[in-house]
């Protein structure tokens, strides 16, 4: 089994909010890897990673970073294939990652989902995915059928709440 999408962090500690993804990814029955590279610590080995990716039979790179967040960025930058950027909640609630991977510069473009969301990173990723394969598509689907049903029934279960002033 080969890797089709990489999924990337600047550092271990990050792998509690990508664990999300990471399941997702293996519920989705999506070949992955998982590794820790830094943009500001291991910049080769960043850019060593980023220009063979393609060539290894990666066709979607989700990068994780906090703080300073350049590593999506840069990864972007040594690459044609599509990356999506998960700003990490590390300090200034997130906000700094997320203004430092959604501001790319022309013709770098980085994917950028919510501060900590790397489940919609891997939801992302594996809808890109499903638009060249049947089977993933119809996993894809069922999946977010099983949301609404979740709504459905939380929204059933409302509906029991007894209130003095509850009108519904």
């Amino acid at each position: 089994m080969k890797a089709i999408v990489s999924v990337i962090m600047g550092s271990t500690s990050d792998l509690p909010v990508m664990k999300k993804a990471t399941d997702f990814l293996n519920e989705m029955q999506v070949p992955f890897e998982v590794n820790a590279l830094s943009a500001h610590r291991t910049p080769e080995a960043v850019e060593a990673f980023a220009k063979g990716a393609k060539e290894r039979g990666i066709k979607i790179i989700i990068a994780a970073a906090g703080m300073a967040a350049h590593l999506p960025g840069v990864i972007a930058a040594s690459t044609t294939l599509p990356v999506i950027g998960v700003p990490i909640n590390s300090t200034l609630d997130g906000m700094d990652a997320l203004l430092a991977i959604v501001q790319m510069p022309p013709g770098i473009p980085v994917a950028t989902v919510g501060v900590n969301a790397s489940l919609n990173a891997a939801i992302l990723a594996v809808e890109m995915l499903s638009l060249a394969d049947d089977a993933l598509a119809t996993r894809l689907a069922d999946y977010k059928e099983n949301l609404k049903k979740k709504i459905e029934k939380a929204n059933e279960e409302l509906k029991g709440l007894e209130y003095e002033y509850k009108t519904n």
